[in-house]
């Protein structure tokens, strides 16, 4: 589905910090068909923009600094990213880097909520965001994991007004008016260290097969492929560098 604008408190835009540029373009483009296309930033600096069947669908960059892990960062759509960090602050949020401009694109902010799971706020100018949401090879859903579910709630709903619906029982859904924009779960002993985080996932045509062409390809498997019943069969996958990233498909019930 094209779009041209997100509404205040919605996802909207998917970047991907990576140790290995060039395994991530052949992963990606195997996986989701998205082409590559680089665009200077700077001396020696590069930012890809990944296009699906010539729309913008999320963007990637080098992220050589030793001590951060690759990984995918969420961006959420706000009207004003210094009000959103004022007010994710007051919270007991963190703010990673003050509000700044993206050139002419938009105005943003990285942020973490009191848990540590860090997200990014977007003040759209010329670039909206994605402009392909919810089909194959375009974002679809994200998914809180965290230590603290109670905290999480009373922060994001400060911050996004994001109110829960709790009818899958531990599974939080998030929705912003009428609208699902993603999920929470509590991190368990059983996983181990994982640390507080946005999980993106993205829309396939067949999770095990994506999967298959993903290990193929250098990613390994976390996560399924199995069946949330009645709704999704997904996966969560980790790419060439370790950044992990979910699929799905719709199941009938």
């Amino acid at each position: 589905m094209e779009v041209t604008s997100f509404a205040p408190g919605t996802f909207c835009w998917m970047e991907l910090h990576t140790k290995d540029p060039d395994a991530a373009k052949k992963l990606y483009a195997e996986v989701f068909g998205w082409e590559a296309q680089d665009d200077p930033i700077g001396p020696d600096m590069v930012y890809t923009m990944y296009k699906l069947n010539g729309k913008n669908a999320a963007a990637m960059y080098l992220d050589s600094e030793p001590t951060h892990p690759a990984c995918w960062s969420a961006y959420i759509s706000v009207e004003s990213a210094d009000a959103a960090a004022a007010k994710a602050k007051e919270l007991g949020g963190q703010i990673y880097m003050e509000p700044f401009d993206v050139m002419e694109v938009g105005r943003m902010a990285v942020l973490a909520d009191p848990s540590g799971a860090v997200f990014s706020v977007w003040q759209a100018k010329l670039h909206c965001g994605a402009q392909v949401v919810d089909e194959a090879g375009a974002q679809t859903w994200m998914e809180l994991m965290t230590r603290d579910t109670s905290a999480a709630k009373a922060f994001y709903g400060g911050l996004f007004g994001w109110t829960t619906d709790e009818s899958m029982g531990e599974y939080t859904m998030y929705k912003s008016g009428d609208a699902y924009v993603g999920g929470m779960m509590a991190i368990s002993e059983e996983m181990g260290p994982v640390p507080p985080n946005w999980l993106p996932y993205f829309s396939v045509v067949n999770a095990d097969a994506s999967a298959a062409v993903a290990t193929a390809n250098g990613a390994s498997v976390t996560a399924g492929p199995q069946d949330v019943p009645g709704m999704v069969r997904f996966a969560v996958l980790a790419d060439t560098s370790g950044a992990h990233f979910g699929i799905c498909h719709p199941v009938q019930g």
